[in-house]
């Protein structure tokens, strides 16, 4: 029999606490969690519930206050802050609600700029970027500026300068909280083509259940804790 695949990510008692003594906050209580590769994640829960504090962990924007955090088998809370900050350039890719597109840049050089930080050179780096435009389904928006951009649009734009670099694993924190619901939709029925085509992870925080039923499981946190890790038979 073959073995099974190790966990592409896998959280074990992981904590995290804010502050000190009478004022400490602990924002993640425990948490195990694993996620296998080419898996699509909704994480849920209230506000102050630890599931935006376990996806900046996830994602080496934060590391845990105890516990293990393993990527591909890596230990990553051992790493030193330049490795992390290369596991994140190399293998992770974000998207936010607020876009963070820089603003009087066009949906071109926006989408190009992780790969200047790879140094690709000027050719390919907009080669790869007018690819990434036209696979988000924006060939010919690409010289406008996101004042130009509608929000989805903007959204389609932040979503191609994250996965230009063609990342392992999708961050993506609350990426349609700013779209109505039919912008929303699209964009994610365009986050299942990539987790369904390109075999890109995708984790993502939502406070939508009709945004996280286009999910393969829904991970609920409350105080800290994830009250279920709920599979998912269907998807949208």
């Amino acid at each position: 029999m073959t073995a099974p695949a190790a966990p592409l990510i896998e959280l074990k008692g992981i904590t995290r606490t804010f502050g000190s003594g009478p004022a400490a906050f602990q924002a993640l209580r425990g948490i195990d969690l694993t996620v296998q590769d080419g898996e699509f994640l909704a994480i849920m829960g209230p506000s102050g519930s630890g599931k935006s504090t376990a996806m900046n962990i996830m994602g080496c924007l934060d590391t845990p206050t105890s516990g293990s955090y393993r990527f591909q088998g890596v230990t990553v809370e051992q790493l030193s802050r330049r490795q992390r900050a290369l596991l994140r350039r190399w293998r992770l890719g974000f998207v936010f609600q607020g876009y963070n597109l820089l603003p009087r840049t066009s949906a071109l050089e926006n989408v190009e700029l992780p790969l200047m930080y790879r140094r690709v050179g000027t050719a390919e780096r907009r080669r790869l970027a007018r690819e990434t435009l036209a696979l988000v389904g924006l060939s010919g928006w690409e010289k406008h500026t996101p004042a130009q951009l509608s929000g989805g649009q903007q959204q389609r734009v932040a979503i191609a300068r994250a996965i230009v670099t063609n990342p392992t694993v999708l961050l993506a924190d609350e990426p349609t909280g700013n779209l109505d619901s039919e912008k929303g939709n699209e964009i994610m029925a365009l986050l299942r083509s990539l987790n369904e085509d390109r075999g890109i992870t995708i984790l993502m925080v939502t406070h939508e259940p009709d945004m996280a039923a286009y999910a393969h499981r829904i991970i609920r946190f409350v105080d800290g804790r994830i009250q279920s890790d709920e599979p998912r038979a269907e998807a949208a």
